[in-house]
């Protein structure tokens, strides 16, 4: 087979114009092509009144050998990869080694235990939260109630942040092995729809991500993994060995009790607070990382479509836009949109009490009113938050503070109208866009609840995103703050092994430790950790 990449034809094309438009691209007479299959499908969108679908496609062909002789310089034109999973190692016939623990639920973790389950090494999996419908009861109880469960929300529970989001299953992971093919066709055996196969930007929302979840956990419990829920780690218990290493003997949890392992995967997610805390006090090594804070911007998601695609808004096959937008502003900082939810909502994110964060989310069909996309800047250690490895936390949290008293101290978030912000006024009212966040709106001044540095730099780059996107700074579409959770604030170094630098048996993994960012590539990041603790079991 020939993967043929960046082909493109019009929207509403014919089945008839596939075939044509392959033999024109290979040279070929008809009777030559034997037949093709999809394998992504994108637009392109840089021209509203010719947009374009943009096929990559696995062709069938009689000489094969002739036509990849004939586009040998050609990178679109290419022997189809072998994208099958295949295993580093299985444990032995029998084996009876201490289990592997994997701490946390979310994605990253979810794909460690299911690959060690797969490899035959019955993994046991930690999580201080709730099993995933528990969880979601308890995240719509802060969400309709204003009612905060610190150990069961959007953060902690079976599926992780992932859960609550818009369901993205794409990165800009190198992927050699294509381990994302493999997480997106376990998702699939899961009950996600099979587009996320072949779409180019695929998602899936969080009604369908918590059955999916349950059946992958059916999955893990059939083939020897066991879950623990509402387990905290507090402690870990740590060797001196003869050189001087430290090794990992066991975990302490919250009620005392010792679980005797040799190798842990710490995929706890970016809000694991309380566990950055003790790790660092036990000695474990951990770096401070740029992250970024901001707020949540959202516009009647027509008014996207329409910026986007122009007449062609609302095709089928176009779905809901979305966009990308980046400003580098005059003070140094740059402004980006972040984690773009199209037909969404904003929500309530946070995981500790008197604090606000906001995050977004869509469903599969994207079919709210919505369009939300966090709109954030970059900041750094070295000019930001100098003070040691988990300073970026504090950061955190004192904007989050100030959120929540902006907000009226009861979880409700601070927000205000573009127009008010760029005419440095307080919102005491707000327009025709009407926030999805719940419990709800106070609206203000968000200068209250947002660095001098940030509140400048959106002064500098709505304007300029307003004139790249129709309506981007209108007056009336709302900004609610805060976000402060893009990324994790550290890292907890881990080395070509993928243990940490100074633990021996403890392997940081996901967008908790500061190795993914995202679904897709926390996913892909438990994979290969899964991988080096099965190579050392077996």
């Amino acid at each position: 087979m020939i993967r043929l990449s960046g082909l493109k034809l019009p929207l509403d094309h014919s089945a008839e114009a596939m075939p044509a438009a392959i033999c024109d691209r290979l040279g070929l007479e008809p009777h030559e092509l034997r037949g093709h299959s999809l394998v992504r499908r994108g637009n392109d969108a840089r021209r509203r009144s010719a947009i374009l679908l943009v096929y990559t496609l696995d062709v069938d062909v009689v000489d094969e050998a002739a036509v990849l002789a004939r586009f040998a310089d050609d990178h679109d034109v290419r022997p189809t990869p072998d994208t099958g999973y295949k295993f580093v190692t299985h444990a032995p016939d029998g084996w009876q080694g201490k289990r592997p623990v994997v701490i946390g639920a979310g994605p990253c973790g979810l794909f460690a235990g299911l690959i060690l389950a797969q490899m035959g090494f019955r993994p046991i999996i930690l999580d201080r939260g709730k099993v995933v419908r528990e969880r979601t009861k308890d995240t719509w109880g802060l969400w309709r109630r204003a009612e905060l469960n610190p150990d069961s929300n959007v953060q902690f529970g079976e599926g992780g942040a992932g859960t609550f989001s818009d369901g993205k299953l794409y990165c800009r992971v190198k992927d050699p092995r294509f381990l994302g093919r493999k997480v997106l066709e376990e998702f699939v055996a899961a009950g996600a729809p099979d587009d996320i196969l072949w779409e180019a930007h695929p998602h899936i929302g969080t009604f369908r991500l918590v059955t999916m979840v349950e059946a992958m956990r059916r999955q893990i419990e059939a083939l020897g993994g066991e879950y623990r829920w509402q387990q905290r780690v507090d402690d870990l218990v740590l060797e001196r060995t003869g050189t001087g290493e430290q090794r990992l003997r066991g975990l302490v949890l919250h009620d005392g009790s010792v679980i005797d392992t040799d190798h842990v995967v710490l995929a706890v997610g970016h809000s694991a607070r309380p566990t950055f805390a003790m790790l660092h006090g036990r000695g474990v090594h951990i770096e401070a990382k740029p992250f970024s804070i901001g707020v949540r911007i959202e516009h009647p998601q027509s008014w996207v479509d329409r910026a986007r695609y122009g007449q062609c808004a609302g095709h089928p096959d176009l779905g809901a836009a979305s966009y990308s937008l980046a400003h580098h502003c005059a003070n140094g900082r740059t402004v980006y949109s972040f984690c773009m939810c199209p037909g969404g909502r904003v929500v309530a994110a946070t995981s500790e009490e008197g604090r606000v964060v906001t995050n977004g989310m869509s469903q599969y069909s994207r079919a709210e009113f919505n369009a939300n996309s966090g709109l954030v800047v970059g900041i750094d250690p070295a000019r930001d938050y100098p003070d040691g490895p988990l300073a970026g936390i504090d950061l955190q949290r004192h904007w989050e503070s100030m959120a929540y008293v902006a907000g009226g101290s009861s979880y409700w978030a601070p927000g205000q109208t573009v127009g008010d912000f760029l005419a440095r006024r307080p919102s005491t009212q707000l327009g025709e866009v009407v926030p999805s966040y719940k419990p709800g709106v106070t609206p203000t001044d968000l200068a209250r609840c947002l660095p001098d540095y940030v509140i400048e730099a959106f002064h500098e780059a709505l304007p300029a995103f307003g004139r790249q996107i129709a309506h981007y700074d209108h007056p009336d579409a709302v900004m609610t703050g805060v976000e402060t959770r893009t990324s994790s604030p550290i890292r907890i170094t881990r080395g070509k092994d993928f243990q940490s630098l100074n633990v021996i048996g403890l392997y940081p993994a996901g967008e908790g430790a500061g190795y993914a960012g995202g679904i897709l590539s926390a996913a892909i990041d438990g994979i290969k950790v899964a991988e080096a603790v099965g190579i050392q079991l077996a």
